[in-house]
């Protein structure tokens, strides 16, 4: 009986094959490492805004409070976001014709908002409350980086479930008297442990229900 098929056929079959589930398994590692990476959380990647705002220069060099810009952070689930009032209540004095300052005061003149690009976003699914956060001790430096050092705001974590629930797990160590939240490069002489302990305390945080799906997901 004549042979149909040559005996390297199943060969190439084989050899087929491995490609096809080796080529499918590369592609799926290779998807999970990108989605755990600083390109897809945006960690480390600048965010282009209407005005080169340098927090280097207004946060670290000027000193200037989170508060003042970001005047709501302890009352609102929202930090805020300076009005143009805010920028021109230096700027009328100073910098009064700098080209960067452009798009500032045609702003004023406008009446028209300046429109900035959100660093820090969370997915719509997120329940999030900067008060909760900052009167309960989380300094802003804990989510947001040493903003005093940058030039140009880029986020400076990833904001995924995995970095939430790492706080939510053990906040101790990340809370700080409510008078040094907006402190940047903030230290202590105390445990920090041991300082987180006591802002529990103080502020009766309920540690047993921070991991609760309904916490960040209502």
């Amino acid at each position: 009986m004549a042979q149909i098929f040559p005996r390297s056929a199943d060969m190439w079959l084989r050899l087929a094959l491995l490609i096809l589930f080796g080529g499918l398994a590369g592609l799926f590692v290779a998807l999970v490492v990108l989605d755990r990476s600083d390109y897809n959380s945006g960690k480390g990647w600048l965010v282009r805004q209407p005005v080169p705002f340098s927090h280097e220069h207004h946060a670290g060099a000027l000193k200037i409070d989170c508060r003042y810009c970001h005047d709501s952070v302890e009352t609102s689930a929202v930090a805020g976001l300076p009005p143009t009032d805010t920028c021109m209540s230096c700027h009328s004095q100073i910098w009064t014709g700098a080209e960067m300052l452009a798009s500032v005061r045609q702003s004023l003149v406008e009446h028209r908002p300046l429109r900035w690009n959100r660093v820090a976003e969370l997915p719509d699914y997120v329940y999030f409350q900067h008060n909760v956060h900052v009167n309960a001790g989380v300094g802003c430096e804990t989510c947001h980086g040493q903003v005093d050092t940058m030039p140009l705001m880029y986020r400076a974590e990833s904001f995924t479930m995995s970095w939430c629930l790492d706080c939510h797990q053990d906040p101790a160590p990340r809370l700080r008297p409510r008078d040094a939240v907006t402190t940047m490069g903030w230290k202590t002489e105390h445990d920090r442990r041991a300082v987180g302990e006591e802002m529990i305390k103080e502020h009766h945080i309920d540690t047993e229900n921070l991991t609760h799906c309904y916490i960040c997901h209502r």
